[in-house]
């Protein structure tokens, strides 16, 4: 898990149109899987990149919708009844954080000195609502959404929210574009863990102490676009690509731990929808 990347928000079909051929029909299952490459950073705050492997899928089946983003699985369990118009958005959430899980790939001397950490398991659950039919078509999508989750897993023992906004539309049959924007709003146990410096550690590492509290972790904003080489976005074949620009805020920009600012990620592959 540590060599692999969930691209967040690389959809290659908006749900309505991936899932009806025309307004008022039954919808249809449809999963869509992915793999490519992606730089990404070595840890969260790094000032270098390194390439990993990539993945992503997204799907619906008997009206259940799924979709990873990051790290995490994402599940909406309220069905769609009409391929426009509104519904809620209500489902579970299972995430998975490998910040710093292995020192190998850090390529920092002083990161690497204050430890290796555990993998984050957060479970939690997301909420919000979905429109179809916004702008450009009837099968262009907007979503708002808060998903919450908390650390079961031993690592930080504390909670992340995440309020988020996703635009997405097909061009043409052939080509789907989208933007989102989310926060990170996260605990004090989750901020010292990961951004944190204890004595301890400043003594081994020569990174000054520093201890920090609850707030908002960073804004991130992303881009994406998708190309069917089968000639229609609700089956077969597609190229994709995405970009993510994430941006440390107030104390966790101030980190000792926070090489960058500005942490970008970008990824490029090939998805099929069956």
């Amino acid at each position: 898990m540590r060599g692999l990347i969930f691209l967040a928000g690389i959809a290659l079909a908006t749900p309505a149109f991936a899932q009806s051929d025309n307004k008022g029909d039954d919808q249809k299952d449809s999963i869509t899987i992915g793999g490519g490459v992606a730089t990404t950073p070595r840890f969260e705050g790094s000032g270098d990149n390194h390439i990993i492997p990539a993945a992503q899928a997204r799907g619906s089946i008997s009206g259940i919708s799924f979709t990873t983003q990051g790290t995490g699985l994402y599940v909406d369990l309220i069905p769609r009844e009409t391929p426009t118009g509104g519904k809620l958005v209500l489902g579970p959430v299972i995430h998975g954080t490998f910040n710093r899980t292995s020192l190998k790939t850090i390529n920092d001397i002083q990161i690497e000195r204050l430890g290796k950490l555990d993998t984050g398991i957060e479970v939690g659950g997301q909420i919000g609502y979905s429109q179809n039919g916004v702008i450009t078509s009837d099968y262009d999508n907007l979503s708002l959404t808060v998903a919450g989750y908390y650390d079961v897993g031993g690592a930080s023992k504390s909670y992340v929210i995440t309020p988020q906004i996703s635009y997405g539309t097909p061009l043409s049959k052939t080509i789907y574009v989208g933007l989102s924007a989310a926060a990170h709003y996260v605990g004090g146990k989750y901020s010292q863990y990961y951004f944190g410096v204890t004595a301890p550690q400043s003594v081994a590492s020569g990174l000054a102490a520093y201890s920090i509290g609850s707030g908002f972790k960073d804004v991130t904003f992303g881009a994406i676009a998708a190309l069917s080489l089968s000639g229609d976005l609700r089956k077969g074949v597609a190229l994709f690509g995405g970009v993510s620009q994430t941006q440390f805020l107030g104390k966790f920009k101030r980190s000792p731990i926070t090489r960058d600012n500005s942490n970008l990620t970008a990824a490029v592959g090939i998805g099929i929808t069956f």
